[in-house]
């Protein structure tokens, strides 16, 4: 069964940078979208980034200018390079591998920016 591990979250002050990210342990195919989504406390969870198989990349704007996500299709990897942070970054980060016909979540990675 694959597994998406995150990595690279942590404690980080306002204006700093924190790259994320997320391995698959196991063999995927194809992946068609993958992203990072992230949920902040008392908060739905929110697509950050996404990145698709032919290129297309897509932000939210909060993070827009700020973030940037890129994938390794050989390592069945994605991360996201995260700068400029700001305390409403604050949240647990996941990833997320979109296969076609089904969805595989992270655990997450909690990312707080203290200002």
């Amino acid at each position: 069964q694959v597994q998406l591990v995150e990595s690279g979250g942590g404690l980080v002050q306002a204006g700093g940078s924190l790259k994320l990210t997320c391995a698959a342990s196991g063999n995927i195919f194809s992946v068609n979208v993958m992203g990072w989504f992230r949920q902040a406390p008392g908060k739905r969870r929110e697509l950050v980034a996404s990145a698709t198989s032919g290129g297309i990349r897509d932000y939210a704007d909060a993070v827009k200018g700020r973030f940037t996500i890129s994938r390794d299709n050989a390592e069945n990897a994605v991360y996201l390079q995260m700068n400029n942070l700001k305390p409403e970054d604050t949240a647990v980060y996941y990833c997320n591998f979109y296969v076609g016909t089904y969805t595989i979540w992270g655990r997450g990675t909690q990312v707080t920016v203290s200002s």
